[in-house]
């Protein structure tokens, strides 16, 4: 198996105004093994959340490459980028965009329907997970009677119930309180294994500090400490 669960290679992104070009990241070269937990530390605007949604294939590049397990994402069709977001890569977000609509139970299978799991198995996988994150007893509750904590733990358990090998966490404890970002952000780097990285952003110093290593963004360009 390839070492390299991601690699970037000369990534630009610019955002065109009504009179210019912003250039939000400039030519970045980076590597990330699987199995590690890498924090994206930088100021405000660095393009933390835009080089996240380029990752996810939220966004596309302006230039550059994306390799996913050793394959380049610019030359795969719209169809297998689906099935990429979908199985095996997972983003976790500040504001948890769980659906109101539903509990938290239904919330954690979705991603499993979705893929084509029936629902039997998708409730038994939902059901174990619930139980890794310490949310089975909140299981039948909507997202309104939960605590940020509680909505958080549901939207980590969401994105981990299809196994991918990459989570992408933006700010995933920045509306939390210090012990209840702590707790989240314990649970999130537990889901680490051989074949999943996990990469976060934060502006949370301590937590980006546990990290395996940081990428430093700044004036467009990544510096790995």
């Amino acid at each position: 198996m390839n070492k390299d669960l991601l690699k970037l290679s000369n990534l630009s992104k610019e955002f065109l105004t009504a009179n210019s070009k912003i250039k939000i990241l400039k030519k970045i070269n980076v590597k990330i093994a699987y199995g590690k937990i890498v924090a994206l530390v930088g100021p405000s605007g660095s393009g933390k959340s835009t080089l996240l949604h380029l990752i996810g294939q939220l966004d596309t590049v302006t230039s550059g490459d994306i390799f996913f397990e050793n394959v380049n994402l610019s030359n795969v069709d719209e169809q297998e980028k689906d099935n990429i977001r979908r199985d095996k890569i997972s983003i976790v977000y500040q504001q948890n965009n769980l659906l109101y609509d539903f509990n938290v139970l239904e919330n954690v299978i979705m991603p499993l329907l979705n893929k084509g799991i029936d629902k039997r198995t998708a409730e038994q996988k939902a059901l174990k997970i619930l139980k890794s994150v310490k949310m089975s007893h909140r299981m039948s509750h909507f997202p309104d009677q939960l605590s940020g904590g509680e909505q958080q733990r549901t939207a980590v358990a969401r994105a981990v119930v299809v196994e991918p090998n990459l989570i992408l966490a933006d700010e995933p404890t920045g509306s939390l309180d210090r012990l209840t970002a702590s707790e989240v952000f314990n649970l999130l780097v537990g889901l680490r294994s051989k074949k999943r990285s996990i990469i976060f952003a934060t502006h949370n110093r301590e937590l980006a500090e546990l990290a395996d290593y940081k990428l430093r963004l700044f004036d467009g360009k990544v510096r790995v400490e």
